[in-house]
């Protein structure tokens, strides 16, 4: 079975979809309509645009979305999935990618989720680190015995988990991880503490835009980052797409369910290679 999966936020580099946009028509039409529905020329910024611009949580959301889901309109009759599942930002590409969300549709929910997430990260300072070989429970553990605001956001594969926080919380929280025995307690060059509470604001935001959008049953399962379950049911997905922002992405039991349940190859659609790297890590025989 053919597994198609989406990258989320860090997986963007300037010159992305140039070649699709040049050499596709669908994919040149899609962007244009994208610029038309933005605001702005976000093509600009992708393709020739400085890694100060992209990097803007309001920039690179859309972009790698576009990216993802340009590149699964353009394999026409090729994009034939049994089940789809997306990191974070991702699981919007999926959903459109599977007919759950369509195109314009999409688009407009992912630029209000990133313009959202901006504002609650400028309400108050916070950011994510990553920590390589800790078993998970330790991580959660001494996330758990923090004075302020750290958690496990995402468990991307055996011994990588990133965490989210308060900003002191997440230096005492990393000084205690490298006693513990982690190879690396690093923060992250991001705007603010994504997949935590510190992200309750845009979840409020971002649940409104969601009640009013018109969702359909998707062509397959997508595996979704809150529950790592599949599921095809709109009221279903529309929740767990709303609880996503606050909660950590299980991409770890994600990838291990979808290959419990029958998926032998998988295809990453999208900026960069990070996903199929975290996926050979969680099961070397994908």
């Amino acid at each position: 079975m053919k597994a198609f999966v989406f990258p989320g936020q860090g997986a963007q580099f300037i010159g992305m979809g140039k070649d699709l946009y040049d050499n596709n028509p669908t994919a040149h039409e899609l962007f244009e309509k994208a610029n038309e529905i933005l605001g702005f020329r976000i093509t600009d910024i992708m393709f020739a645009g400085t890694d100060d611009e992209l990097k803007q949580t309001k920039v690179t959301q859309p972009a790698i979305f576009l990216h993802s889901v340009i590149l699964a309109k353009c394999l026409g009759d090729e994009f034939k999935p049994d089940m789809v599942a997306g990191h974070s930002l991702g699981e919007f590409s999926a959903l459109v990618a599977a007919g759950a969300l369509t195109f314009e549709d999409g688009l407009r929910l992912v630029s209000a989720r990133a313009q959202a997430m901006q504002k609650a990260c400028e309400l108050k300072p916070s950011t994510m680190a990553a920590v390589l070989a800790l078993p998970d429970e330790t991580v959660e553990e001494i996330c758990h015995g923090i004075d302020g605001t750290v958690v496990c956001a995402n468990y991307n594969c055996p011994g990588q988990i990133v965490i989210s926080g308060e900003i002191e919380a997440i230096d005492a929280a990393c000084a205690k991880l490298l006693e513990a025995g982690a190879k690396r307690a690093l923060k992250l060059k991001v705007g603010g503490a994504f997949h935590s509470p510190c992200m309750e604001p845009a979840r409020a935001e971002l649940a409104e835009a969601i009640e009013h959008t018109n969702f359909s049953v998707p062509v397959c399962p997508v595996y979704q980052n809150v529950d790592a379950l599949p599921h095809t049911d709109p009221a279903e997905i529309k929740g767990n797409l709303i609880a996503q922002l606050t909660a950590p992405v299980r991409w770890t039991q994600t990838v291990k369910n979808m290959i419990a349940d029958g998926a032998t190859e998988f295809v990453e659609l999208g900026p960069g290679k990070v996903l199929q790297g975290l996926i050979s890590k969680i099961d070397r025989a994908a």
